[in-house]
């Protein structure tokens, strides 16, 4: 059930270089069930910026009614939001979109890949497969090392490898690469990043289930405005809405 209401502050710092955790209480947490879903901002009150700002949801806390939010400041809007503080309300809308299917077995063995600010939906993903037991294999790309964030976090569900494009810490290259010197399979994966990561880790794991977060541009967040549409691999003009129909899609969806 989508929810749109104001929702209080409590935590708010920087964790990497322009990117920053905020935690927000409110009822809204209650309707939050699947990860890998998204909220809307409204930043300010007046009417600049005009449209509210997608970020994907990084952890749920249904005791505390608590969920947390990991965004990089690119822009007016992000920038706004920064400067808010602990005990101020902001405007969420959600949740919205389709998010990652949880599988319930210890049998399995799921690769988790994520890309910059692609990174925060595998995190309450991490913590439910967990719970049911799913072995984890995690991977996380960044720029360089004053990027990276949550390694440690993401430690704590399975073995963790860190790759920077510059080399300054972790792996120097692309998760790509950290993929091509592992010696075990997985029995599906799940992919969040650029559009370029994730056809490059398609590409990888042929013939393995796998489903796969999209980062777009967003007006509505609801599908009424076309602004994410995506071609899909059917061609003939067939397309998707990324906000609505997605943001995760089974691997081979998106073209």
């Amino acid at each position: 059930m989508i929810r749109t209401g104001l929702m209080e502050i409590v935590r708010h710092k920087e964790i990497a270089d322009r990117v920053f955790e905020m935690t927000v209480i409110g009822q809204q947490t209650t309707a939050m069930q699947q990860p890998g879903q998204f909220v809307h901002i409204r930043i300010a009150e007046h009417s600049e910026p005009l449209l509210r700002r997608p970020i994907s949801i990084c952890s749920i806390e249904q005791e505390t009614l608590e969920f947390t939010m990991i965004y990089r400041v690119d822009g007016r809007g992000t920038q706004l939001l920064s400067q808010k503080r602990p005990g101020d309300s902001i405007d969420v809308m959600g949740p919205l979109g389709n998010g990652f299917p949880v599988v319930a077995s210890p049998e399995v063995h799921a690769f988790l890949i994520g890309g910059g600010i692609g990174v925060p939906p595998l995190y309450e993903l991490a913590k439910r497969l967990a719970e049911s037991g799913v072995k984890m294999t995690i991977i996380l790309g960044f720029q360089s090392k004053k990027d990276v964030f949550y390694e440690e976090q993401f430690k704590e569900f399975g073995d963790t490898f860190i790759t920077t494009v510059d080399g300054s810490h972790g792996l120097p290259g692309y998760v790509t690469d950290q993929l091509a010197l592992l010696q075990e399979v997985p029995s599906i994966y799940y992919s969040c990043g650029p559009h370029a990561m994730l056809h490059a880790v398609e590409a990888a794991l042929p013939n393995i289930p796998g489903f796969l977060s999209y980062e777009q541009r967003m007006g509505c967040g609801i599908g009424a405005c076309f602004a994410c549409v995506c071609p899909t691999t059917k061609g003939n003009g067939d397309y998707v809405k990324v906000c609505s129909d997605g943001p995760v899609f089974q691997a081979g969806v998106i073209a």
